[in-house]
């Protein structure tokens, strides 16, 4: 009876010890579980700003003096062109690109050598033009030659596309219906961007009669609305650069924090569930 006595003490002993670690150590990973939540507070909302748009618009109206230019026809640009006039008859041998006994509209593709081939007229050197030069010179042949009385010649880009790609939540290719898109509806096809993107610093790569050249465009700042960039043009590719943020998130170090806290915050709740 007195050994059991004694084993009875050592037990109590034992467990009021253990109790009092565990709730010190559970007292300590809770201090260090805030702690670190703390830090992480204090980093997002560092870069908050950093994650809107046009921080220095205030209550201001924009007047802009230009115009969405209007794209220069170049190479492998693939276009649609209907001709309508009074005679319907004569009118639709022209519109058989159009019109190609109900299958898919191929439209006239302007070759590497900056040419398509319309009928009758037959090959017609269009890269460079526009749109609107190019329809002024084919009504133009058509009532010089005598072909049609008093036509009407509407073209279009069966091929306006527009690239998102980078820190935005939904990148691809976009085809653009009405052949005008601005920056930022192609940001809002596009997801908009993710809150690792660096809206000072977006990437807007154009080309023009094969030569590429590139823009850095800045949406904190207001200079967009006035800016000719504001619309973009066909094939135009908009590439949205990661942030420093970003960055540090995917190196070793950022992933080893990621696994720290998450193994304290285990721990906190398993302390807390087998108390």
């Amino acid at each position: 009876m007195y050994v059991n006595y004694k084993l009875q003490i050592i037990y109590f002993m034992k467990a009021k010890f253990s109790q009092i670690n565990l709730k010190k150590t559970r007292a300590n990973l809770l201090k260090l579980s805030l702690l670190l939540v703390v830090a992480l507070q204090i980093t997002s909302c560092g870069s908050a700003k950093k994650s809107s748009y046009f921080n220095e618009v205030g209550n201001n109206s924009f007047a802009t003096y230009f115009e969405p230019l209007e794209p220069i026809l170049q190479k492998n640009d693939l276009l649609s062109i209907n001709i309508t006039s009074l005679n319907a008859e004569v009118t639709e041998m022209f519109n058989l690109a159009n019109n190609a006994g109900g299958a898919q509209p191929t439209g006239y593709l302007i070759d590497q050598d900056g040419f398509i081939r319309f009928p009758v007229l037959g090959k017609i050197e269009v890269s460079g033009m526009t749109k609107k030069e190019l329809r002024e010179y084919i009504r133009g042949e058509l009532v010089s030659k005598r072909l049609l009385m008093e036509p009407i010649v509407d073209i279009r880009f069966m091929n306006f596309k527009v690239s998102v790609l980078g820190e935005v939540n939904q990148p691809a290719v976009f085809t653009i219906p009405n052949e005008k898109v601005t920056l930022l509806e192609a940001l809002g096809m596009a997801g908009d961007m993710t809150i690792y993107a660096q809206r000072n610093n977006v990437l807007l790569i154009s080309e023009e009669d094969g030569v590429k050249s590139t823009k850095r465009i800045d949406l904190t700042s207001d200079e967009l609305f006035t800016s000719p960039n504001y619309y973009l043009k066909p094939n135009d590719i908009v590439y949205v650069q990661p942030n420093d943020r970003k960055v540090r998130n995917t190196s070793n170090a950022a992933q080893w924090f990621s696994v720290i806290l998450g193994s304290l915050s285990l721990a906190v709740i398993s302390i807390s569930t087998f108390k």
